[in-house]
């Protein structure tokens, strides 16, 4: 090398003011621990904290309070859009709400989720649709459905450099195979089936991957096979970290409330309270005062 910046050591370990890793206190673009989260910082960090976002507030807010990754889930289509299931969702909402996420997003790592049919028919297309979410949506990363059988996604998506969280179990998109939302993996046939699944995104270089809706200790044996991190949900505790829907956290989703869920506020009550105190204020002509006008 002759780059004057460049040691004939290997940059990769930190040696390079210009090259750090994140334990790194030296140099112009050094990083702590409590810096910005990136695949490779995750193989090293338990636990691992994880929630949906699909919008620029409140990932701003997820981001300031914390959490290690935020994913704009296809869920966007029940919890925002309405829609029965996540099957309707398009690219084109997908990167339409990545980018939201990612302007507001500096320590998280944002992954952006692979809608239906955006993958399924060919790597070809598999590759273009994972790039258009780096390119255009501003994610580090992308999240696939599926495990043996995607294998070969994940892999073509890795050699072109294209970070890959895979999602086994219960995987949305496929409820009409599935027969609805249940619990994946409970037979012995099913539970070496998701076992060798797990093996398979780690084989083709997926850097995590997500257990949704399988036995603990399924989850378990998994988290202890398998060396890349495991996120949960509806997996029990023993994973190496713990993923939930935002709009299921605060109290803003239906009434379908799965028994994994934990609601840590009411938001839907919060927000009608002040939805009526509003309406109350007008009724009442107490909204606005002269105070809150413009001479």
């Amino acid at each position: 090398m002759n780059d004057p910046y460049m040691k004939d050591t290997d940059f990769m370990k930190g040696d390079d003011p210009f090259f750090p890793t994140a334990e790194s206190g030296d140099g112009p673009f050094a990083v702590s621990r409590e810096g910005k989260v990136t695949t490779t910082l995750l193989q090293q960090k338990r636990p691992i904290s994880a929630l949906t976002a699909y919008d620029y507030p409140f990932a701003k807010i997820i981001d300031e309070a914390g959490i290690d990754i935020i994913l704009v889930g296809d869920s966007v289509g029940v919890v925002v859009a309405g829609e029965e299931n996540t099957l309707p969702v398009t690219m084109d909402q997908m990167i339409y709400h990545t980018r939201m996420v990612s302007r507001a997003v500096k320590r998280a790592l944002v992954v952006g989720d692979m809608p239906f049919l955006s993958y399924q028919p060919s790597v070809e297309e598999t590759i273009r649709n994972a790039g258009r979410f780096l390119k255009e949506g501003g994610a580090e990363a992308v999240k696939l459905e599926g495990g043996a059988a995607i294998a070969d996604r994940i892999l073509a998506l890795t050699k072109y450099d294209i970070p890959v969280m895979a999602h086994i179990g219960l995987t949305p998109q496929s409820i009409h195979r599935m027969g609805g939302y249940k619990v994946q993996g409970r037979s012995a046939r099913q539970a070496q089936g998701l076992l060798n699944d797990a093996k398979e995104v780690e084989s083709a270089g997926a850097f995590a991957v997500i257990l949704e809706g399988i036995p603990i200790g399924l989850a378990q044996e998994i988290t202890e096979t398998v060396s890349i991190p495991t996120i949960g949900i509806g997996a029990g505790p023993y994973c190496d970290g713990q993923i939930l829907v935002l709009h299921d956290l605060l109290g803003l989703s239906s009434s379908f409330h799965p028994k994994f869920v934990r609601c840590y506020a009411d938001l839907t009550a919060i927000t009608a309270e002040a939805v009526r105190h509003f309406q109350s204020d007008i009724c009442a002509g107490k909204f606005p005062t002269p105070e809150e006008g413009y001479e």
